[in-house]
């Protein structure tokens, strides 16, 4: 797989569901139950950080369960270790926190899906250089729907650009008007603990809105 097919296996689950499920403290033993509540509900891209209790373990049982129909992988993800553990479970996905060209590169000469944390215009076209597959806007409660409506007049039209940080379903709205791609959804979706039925419920209202986006998007062109 090279680099267009990574981005074409991306946009094909965006283009089912724009959202990350980001399952930071996650533990092996919970995680496919609310694994199956995501799919259930329409999101396939799911992210487990590897500062969660025994993430690769918790990786190789979604990638065993769901690799087929979902885009598992792991975040919060810091060395090529770290990119060799995920893949030899079965992970396809390497979301990072920041921009490192040296594990951007090492992820994408795997033929790995990669998605680096930029915070500026140079970072993400760095990034982009060395094989970045799409770019998290991170944290996005700092650069803000205005600050993505620039970059997106600057970088090169097919580039996704997903804000994660911050994001709940009020605010989706002014990113996706401002270009985003998609989102990663984290503790406004879920947090170590939650409720089943809880978890549900977000999953569901996010779903619901990204959709909404969707259409609206739709009919302004």
């Amino acid at each position: 797989m090279d680099s267009k097919q990574q981005a074409t296996e991306l946009t094909r689950h965006l283009s089912q569901c724009g959202l990350v499920a980001i399952l930071r403290g996650i533990t092996p033993t919970d995680v496919l139950q609310y694994a199956k509540i995501l799919v259930d509900e329409g999101i396939s891209i799911i992210e487990v950080p590897l500062n969660s209790p025994d993430a690769i373990k918790s990786i190789s049982i979604l990638a065993n369960d769901l690799g087929n129909d979902c885009l598992i992988g792991a975040g919060t993800v810091l060395t090529t270790i770290d990119i060799d553990e995920v893949e030899s479970v079965g992970g396809r996905l390497i979301v990072m926190p920041h921009m490192d060209t040296e594990l951007i590169e090492y992820a994408a000469s795997k033929n790995l899906v990669v998605v680096p944390g930029v915070a500026t215009p140079s970072e993400a076209f760095s990034a982009l250089k060395v094989g970045a597959t799409a770019l998290k806007l991170f944290p996005a409660e700092q650069v803000l729907a205005a600050g993505l409506r620039a970059w997106k007049a600057i970088l090169p039209k097919h580039v996704k650009v997903l804000p994660v940080g911050g994001i709940t379903p009020s605010n989706m709205s002014e990113y996706r008007q401002s270009g985003a791609s998609g989102f990663g959804l984290g503790s406004a979706l879920y947090r170590a603990g939650i409720p089943h039925s809880e978890f549900a419920k977000n999953a569901k209202e996010f779903v619901a809105e990204w959709h909404r986006l969707v259409r609206m998007t739709d009919l302004s062109r």
